[in-house]
């Protein structure tokens, strides 16, 4: 089916297209930037510009079955100053608001809506266990959730089938909560939040989006989904298990009074106390890829092999890179969509701000790719070309000019059955003559592994 996005470069959003993608759906996102999102998301996502108005979305969604609200600034990050708190509710119950509109003025109508909220709509209950019956409460953020599923839940006095998804904290590579408390963590600082005895929801970002596509495919989802595991943790044993997940202590806690003084209201967010059962997705048959969140945190820090070694003479590279990849396609789908340029920005983390410059060439031996990347805080401009091409087989890019004083990147490709096997090999020398091996150490190394585990996590949302 067709299905329009909201949010589609966010943190969730970036995982639900390749995602939605494997099931053989078709997109199209709504989004602010529409140049920028190109270069997130790969040519196969169509793209509406907010900016294009109310027609251009109404057009959009005459051709959708289906709708995925994933719309909202960031809750956390800043103080709820009354200025703040328009904006946070502009982007959910403004944004939500005007969907609907559309939804309503679309022929035909989308069938169904599936809507972001938050576990934040119960609001601080401590050990009271929490299920999609239970009645919500009425601070800030609980008031906030509410208006935002009551302007989403609007749309099924037209006939939609609307899922309103309270979602917890979302676990993942590259981005959401873990980014943030990952560094304190990695150096022995780590600790529990407030008093640690709060409950802390939670959810794996690939059980999220496969929850969304069930949600989406299967009629029996309706009305609040609590979009959580089915382990319960307390923020002390979130602390304990993120420590062994790092091997690393994890006992020094952030005391309530300082992230109130930090946030202010804000601070709601990490010291409230929820303690929420999935009822509804556990009652439908819901398969849980992490239920535990020792296999979660597992999932995430360790992330597959990618060995790098010191090479030998003759080779002219000082060290090599690599990692086998095992895709469920065939050779000939596997190989059509690492070789087209327009796919490289969904496979890369979005901290590069990735884009290619001008036009994307036809691919083939002596083709040049040029684009821009971040590499930490620099913007850097790379240009790579084509040096060898076997369609099916391997193909190799050499960099002409960037930031590597040498690099080679091979791309192996073995059909096995249904399966393809893909062997990366890299051969690069960093910058910096004489202290090379001493900048990898400190930085090339950890980056380009980070960067290949982030590849091996779209490749498994989009081929299975």
């Amino acid at each position: 089916m067709r299905i329009l996005l909201t949010g589609a470069t966010g943190f969730i959003g970036r995982a639900l297209v390749p995602r939605l993608q494997r099931n053989g759906h078709s997109l199209v996102a709504w989004v602010r930037s529409d140049r920028r999102a190109t270069a997130l998301l790969g040519a196969d996502v169509d793209i509406v510009s907010s900016g294009a108005g109310q027609d251009a979305l109404v057009a959009a969604l005459s051709g959708c079955a289906a709708v995925v609200n994933l719309s909202g600034e960031p809750l956390l990050g800043r103080r709820w100053t009354p200025t703040r708190r328009a904006v946070l509710r502009a982007s959910r119950v403004g944004v939500t608001s005007q969907l609907v509109a559309a939804i309503e003025a679309a022929s035909p109508r989308p069938r169904v809506l599936v809507s972001g909220s938050a576990v934040g709509v119960y609001g601080d209950r401590g050990d009271e266990v929490l299920t999609e019956s239970s009645p919500p409460r009425e601070d800030f953020l609980s008031t906030l959730c509410q208006e935002w599923e009551r302007s989403a839940d609007a749309a099924s006095s037209f006939g939609a089938r609307v899922v309103l998804l309270r979602t917890g904290v979302v676990l993942g590579r590259e981005g959401g909560a873990l980014a943030q408390m990952l560094p304190p963590f990695m150096l022995g600082a780590g600790g529990p939040i407030g008093s640690g005895r709060q409950y802390f929801p939670w959810i794996h970002l690939h059980d999220l989006v496969n929850l969304i596509v069930a949600a989406i495919e299967d009629d029996r989802y309706r009305g609040p989904l609590n979009a959580v595991a089915p382990e319960t943790a307390t923020s002390r044993t979130f602390a304990r298990a993120l420590g062994r997940a790092v091997h690393r202590p994890a006992f020094i806690p952030t005391p309530a009074l300082a992230l109130r003084a930090i946030f202010g209201d804000a601070a709601v967010v990490l010291l409230a106390s929820q303690r929420i059962e999935p009822e509804v997705a556990r009652r439908l048959g819901f398969r849980w890829e992490f239920p535990t969140l020792d296999s979660a945190l597992r999932d995430i820090i360790d992330g597959p092999p990618v060995e790098i070694t010191r090479t030998r003479p003759p080779s002219p590279a000082k060290f090599l890179l690599r990692t086998t990849t095992v895709i469920h396609a065939p050779v000939d789908e596997t190989f059509a969509f690492f070789s087209k340029p327009s796919n490289l920005g969904l496979i890369t983390p979005k901290a590069m701000a990735f884009r290619i410059v001008g036009q994307v060439p036809y691919m083939g031996e002596g083709a040049v790719i040029t684009y821009k990347v971040k590499v930490g805080p620099l913007p850097i401009r790379w240009k790579t070309r084509i040096v060898t091409w076997e369609p099916g087989r391997f193909f190799a890019d050499v960099q002409d000019s960037g930031p590597y004083a040498l690099w080679r990147h091979e791309h192996t490709f073995t059909g096995d059955g249904a399966r393809t096997i893909m062997e990366d090999r890299v051969f690069y020398t960093p910058p910096a003559g004489p202290l090379a091996a001493v900048v990898n150490v400190l930085f090339v190394a950890r980056n380009l592994r980070a960067i290949f585990k982030y590849r091996a996590d779209i490749i498994r949302l989009r081929f299975g």
